[in-house]
């Protein structure tokens, strides 16, 4: 489906309150060159389900893509670090994104996760944002 080995994927979950209308931003791209973009509305949900949807949608549509090696950007550091074994998962509704991530991660030759600053994340940002914006109904 893809001739490509490699990519840099940036994901991203937003919250319109905590919990509230949640969004998933994601996108894919070989260096410079865009390849794919997703943008999400998913229901009510945390910032951290948000943020885990979208890392666990990004590497499922990346080993649907056939992709080999993934780099991974968020801006958050609870998903970075409990990703890569610095803190522990206590909650439960985590717990179970976290694991799906984990056992996904595993299908591709290489895997790396980086936490970035917000400003440098600011595609997938802008994609998770719009998916709330066109989903919300005014209450």
């Amino acid at each position: 489906m893809s001739t490509y080995k490699e990519l840099d994927i940036y994901i991203d979950g937003a919250c319109s309150g905590n919990p509230g209308d949640a969004s998933i931003g994601i996108v894919f791209s070989h260096g410079e060159e865009p390849v794919k973009n997703i943008s999400k509305y998913i229901g009510s949900q945390t910032n951290n389900i948000a943020e885990y949807t979208a890392l666990v949608v990004a590497l499922q549509e990346a080993n649907a893509m056939k992709i080999k090696s993934v780099r991974i950007y968020s801006d958050s550091e609870l998903l970075c670090r409990q990703m890569n074994g610095a803190y522990k998962v206590k909650n439960e509704n985590l717990k179970n994104l976290y694991d799906q991530a984990q056992v996904l991660r595993r299908g591709f030759e290489n895997f790396s996760l980086y936490q970035i600053p917000r400003e440098k994340n600011k595609g997938a940002d802008k994609l998770a944002r719009l998916a709330i914006k066109k989903n919300s109904h005014p209450k």
